[in-house]
């Protein structure tokens, strides 16, 4: 025993070896928790071997055990991978920018690898940038909401290594919003960063499954195809809720945040404010411009380390507290609706950026007219149908 741990004396090498011994040791306590892609380090450890390799990684990408966790990056070094550069999506390596912040290339302080931003000068991996490279592997946890960037940037690293013959390997995490399927289909037209493939705003996929459906579907350009390998989630009850133990982004600290994202962001295409410059983002929103009878929560967004900054910053804000709502299983559009309704200034409540977060005009236009909820999720249930339809064929749970 004591030459083992000499042998490992590494502590990153050592506590990975804790890691397996206890696996090994306690089967009847592991076969009962989840296990993500990038914890199974033996079924994706082969495919690495003696060749180079980039990571797509931010601060989720982590090997966990009972509450401990390695970042991916640290445990393939540590087992004589040879990674060569860590490519960072939206807010960062260490996810700390702002949404929407551009992040420059930088070198990580801990490794010395490069890190090669995807979300600065360009979003889709060079010739120059994959030169080398032998095998990619992606381990990002999304939140399974359309606009939420990080399957953009899957989508241009499949793209990438298809047109390089690179094969990827997908870890998959689970999804804390898989539980419902909701919003309106985008429309090609529309298709941007916050959007580039026609489904709804909430999918109910896991990254792995959207990967074999960006596949299956020929989504990249040309209709290429990626050389894909998907390491499965191990006890994955899709009926349960998950709570993810590190957030996603800096405006999504928490679960409630989560399950209230697919509704709140919406506001982003408004006048209103979600949140951002809060210690509660996407769980209050408000604005100077609503009605004070009717919302009589108010607070003042201001500059912080998740935003800075803020719409409406120094400015008091008045709207709603939903830090203790209840769990959501569907977009909830009335917050939506009656803050248009109940604003000051109709007229410059949408920008721009609304049409790109609906995928359409149709929403936008639907809200002006005055329909209600159950009138304009009526005209997404055609298309909804359809995709449940879909989906299928790319579940792997």
């Amino acid at each position: 025993m004591y030459a083992i741990f000499y042998r490992f004396k590494n502590t990153v090498l050592f506590s990975l070896f804790l890691i397996l011994g206890c696996q090994a040791q306690d089967k009847s306590f592991e076969d009962q928790k989840l296990q993500t892609g990038a914890d199974q380090t033996k079924v994706y450890l082969n495919d690495l071997a003696q060749k180079n390799a980039a990571v797509v990684a931010n601060q989720t990408s982590v090997i966990s055990n009972n509450g401990n966790y390695i970042h991916l990056v640290d445990s393939l070094l540590a087992l004589d991978i040879k990674v060569k550069k860590v490519f960072a999506p939206e807010h960062g390596f260490r996810g700390q920018a702002d949404a929407g912040e551009k992040v420059d290339d930088a070198v990580d302080a801990k490794t010395g690898l490069p890190i090669i931003s995807l979300y600065g000068s360009h979003k889709k991996p060079t010739a120059e940038d994959l030169k080398g490279i032998e095998i990619v592997v992606f381990d990002i946890q999304d939140v399974g909401v359309r606009f939420y960037t990080y399957i953009s940037t899957l989508h241009y690293v499949m793209e990438a290594c298809a047109e390089l013959d690179i094969p990827l390997i997908v870890l998959d995490r689970p999804n804390p919003n898989r539980h419902y399927i909701d919003g309106s289909l985008l429309e090609e037209k529309h298709s941007s960063f916050v959007g580039m493939h026609p489904v709804p705003v909430v999918y109910g996929l896991t990254i792995g499954e959207y990967a074999k459906m960006i596949n299956g579907e020929q989504w990249l350009k040309n209709q290429i195809k990626c050389k894909l390998k998907v390491v499965s989630l191990k006890h994955y009850n899709t009926q349960k809720h998950y709570e993810l133990p590190i957030k996603p982004s800096p405006n999504l600290p928490n679960g409630q945040a989560i399950n209230l994202y697919p509704s709140l962001c919406f506001f982003e295409g408004t006048n209103v404010n979600a949140g951002r410059g809060t210690s509660t983002p996407f769980q209050v929103f408000g604005s100077p411009f609503l009605d004070q009878e009717k919302y009589d929560f108010e607070y003042i967004p201001k500059s912080n380390l998740g935003s800075k900054y803020p719409k409406h910053q120094g400015e008091i804000c008045y709207g709603l507290d939903l830090t203790e709502h209840q769990f959501l299983s569907e977009i909830h559009l009335d917050w939506l609706i009656e803050a248009y309704q109940n604003t000051s200034n109709q007229d410059q409540f949408f920008n721009s950026f609304f049409t790109k977060l609906a995928g359409t005009t149709r929403l936008q236009s639907q809200i002006e007219k005055g329909m209600n909820s159950s009138e304009i999720k009526a005209t997404w249930r055609k298309d909804l149908e359809d995709f449940k339809k879909l989906k299928k064929q790319y579940h792997l749970y």
